[in-house]
């Protein structure tokens, strides 16, 4: 039994609106992203900087209250968030995300 013309447009028509909507969703995402790249640049400098170092020294010597949250102080997080932040940024200079 072949399909039917209203249950093929209905099929059509999910897709689109399921298209659109992640669409939608990507291009939220990629302006969210497009505007955070000052702020990385941002945390990037603090990293590599000797305050960095100096809040990191105090946190090891527990002068750092014990409920602040300090993830930036983790050397891994920091640097694995800026080397995922490149990695995305050449797929959108080789034009594969635009």
């Amino acid at each position: 039994m072949s399909e039917s013309r209203i249950d093929r447009i209905k099929k059509m028509e999910t897709i689109l609106d399921e298209a659109n909507a992640s669409l939608d969703e990507l291009q939220t995402a990629v302006s969210r992203y497009a505007s955070l790249q000052k702020k990385i640049k941002k945390l990037e400098a603090y990293y590599t900087s000797s305050q960095w170092r100096k809040d990191y020294e105090a946190d090891e010597a527990d002068k750092l209250p014990k409920d602040l949250k300090r993830g930036v102080l983790s050397e891994d997080a920091v640097y694995d968030l800026l080397e995922r932040n490149k990695e995305v940024y050449k797929l959108f200079k080789k034009g594969v995300i635009k």
